[in-house]
């Protein structure tokens, strides 16, 4: 019947209608991202929306369509990320060199100069919700008026001047200082063609003259400069405009430098020595600080887990009190702590011993007091698995090792210790990568110092090799952003390669055991 083949057809065409709508609007974003010069998130969104068509119209990956938002976003989060990193790494790209060359040549060219000619005093008068603009001829005292602008936005703009005959209509009283300085980006990409046909343009808060472009473009790429007739040409080695006597420039632009930062960091001694100390700090600081908080986590919930402890759910909170407090603030509250001169630690050690150590100062005791915080941090996330896995544990055999004779230390070295460790295994690995990386805790606590004396890079003696890189990237005064993504990369291969010979150790060690 036709009323009820019209709701079918309805329906049948609903599906690919709303993903034709779907499609439209997912290539319109990729468009505008590519517009906007993000070829690399316009290329990951690309492949994302293909898989999405592919995904949800094919019938043979029906199964993936509940899977596949995880996969976008890891896509877009992960992996593009990731990628974008990695390209950086092939750069050139840091403050010296922050923009692309179109924008450093539009830079360049957007420059002006006073030339010869006469000077207007500007005044700016509000007209309703927009502005009229005033010039007078410093020299003949001739009046011009243009206008009305409306100045919200900062654009380039060229307007025609009219000169205001004697008998108008005086104009409101001008714009106070603090508001022309509100308007003076707008005022600035102003150009006013006078009646004679000069053109002039703002060269102060109350002032126009007639302005030249201090760079004109030649034929083989090349900037003549109008003023004194030097001549720059951009170096795509180097990536900045220099002179003939090879003079840089600046801004400069980003160019594809290839493998060279990859060759600093294990070339060039400045980078190579802090480097080469920094990664077996960082894997010596990972390393311990699983160690500590993982033993002292499992030695906790094994006595908790004793059935003769009183008051446990009390010791059970007051031991998880350290994870439930934010992480920067238990760091920051130790920082004090640990203050050479007033903290409370010192204070202690100085009434009993009669010490102060120079806990920041001295490279030894700053990684102590990293271990100890770092420790004191991770403990109650252990414990807790570490209690939830030993309940999971038969009590049967408990009862047969008593009825054995056997000791609390047999339990657990022979019971307790082999059946939680292989759960606990991922764990310890992903806890390995996480303080591989455990900016926070170096940032706020010690900052990567005591720094090394012999270098000269900013490297700390403290310093992780994500903290190093921030340093590097943010801190030193070149702020090398394309070296420092160079070092990430490595440190994410270190970390990946590291993580995959944990992994494939332990799965030895179990099947030596069956």
């Amino acid at each position: 019947m036709p009323t009820a083949a019209t709701p079918t057809t309805a329906a049948r065409w609903a599906g690919p209608a709303l993903l034709a709508l779907v499609i439209a609007a997912a290539l319109y974003l990729v468009v505008v991202v590519y517009a906007t010069g993000e070829l690399l998130l316009a290329g990951t969104l690309l492949v994302i929306c293909t898989l999405a068509v592919w995904i949800y119209s094919a019938r043979s990956t029906y199964a993936f369509r509940y899977l596949f938002p995880g996969i976008a976003a890891a896509l877009v989060f992960v992996v593009f990320p990731m990628l974008y990193t990695i390209t950086i790494g092939f750069s050139n790209y840091s403050s010296r060199n922050l923009l692309e060359f179109p924008r450093a040549e539009a830079y360049f060219l957007s420059e002006t100069f006073r030339a010869e000619g006469s000077t207007f005093e500007f005044s700016l008068h509000p007209a309703g919700d927009e502005f009229r603009g005033r010039l007078v001829d410093a020299e003949t005292q001739k009046t011009f008026q243009f206008g009305p602008l409306a100045l919200a936005a900062t654009r380039v703009l060229e307007v025609t001047a009219e000169e205001e005959p004697s008998g108008a209509a005086a104009l409101p009283v001008p714009v106070t200082l603090k508001d022309l300085i509100g308007h003076q980006k707008a005022l600035q990409g102003l150009t006013v063609k006078l009646p004679s046909g000069v053109k002039v343009r703002m060269a102060g808060l109350r002032e126009f003259a007639t302005v030249q472009p201090l760079w004109v473009k030649q034929a083989d790429g090349s900037l003549k400069n109008q003023e004194n007739g030097n001549v720059i040409k951009p170096n795509r080695e180097s990536g900045f405009f220099e002179t003939a006597a090879g003079e840089k420039i600046q801004p400069g632009f980003q160019v594809p430098i290839g493998w060279d930062n990859y060759r600093r960091i294990f070339t060039e001694q400045r980078f190579r020595e802090p480097f080469v100390r920094i990664f077996a700090w960082t894997v010596l600081f990972s390393g311990l600080t699983v160690l500590f908080a993982t033993s002292l986590g499992m030695l906790l919930a094994v006595l908790l887990n004793w059935d003769a402890l009183s008051f446990k759910g009390t010791y059970r909170m007051l031991l998880f009190l350290p994870y439930a407090v934010p992480g920067f603030i238990s760091i920051l509250v130790f920082k004090g702590l640990f203050n050479q001169n007033v903290g409370e630690i010192n204070l202690i050690l100085s009434s009993l011993f009669g010490i102060k150590p120079q806990w920041f100062s001295d490279p030894l005791l700053a990684k102590t007091m990293l271990l100890i915080v770092n420790t004191w941090l991770g403990f109650p996330y252990m414990m807790v698995i570490c209690m939830g896995l030993i309940k999971a544990i038969p009590a049967d055999l408990y009862e047969a090792s008593a009825v054995a004779g056997a000791g609390p230390l047999t339990n657990f070295w022979s019971i307790t210790l082999p059946l939680i460790l292989k759960p606990l295994t991922p764990l310890l690995i992903s806890s390995f990568a996480f303080n591989f990386n455990n900016f926070v805790l170096i940032s706020l606590l010690t900052g990567g110092r005591p720094d090394f004396l012999d270098t000269t890079v900013p490297a700390g003696t403290t310093d992780l090799l994500v903290s190093y890189t921030y340093r590097i990237a943010f801190q030193d005064s070149g702020q090398n952003y394309g070296l420092a993504a160079a070092i990430s990369t490595v440190i994410f291969l270190m970390v990946a390669v590291v993580s995959l010979v944990q992994m494939r150790f332990t799965k030895v060690v179990e099947d030596e055991k069956r």
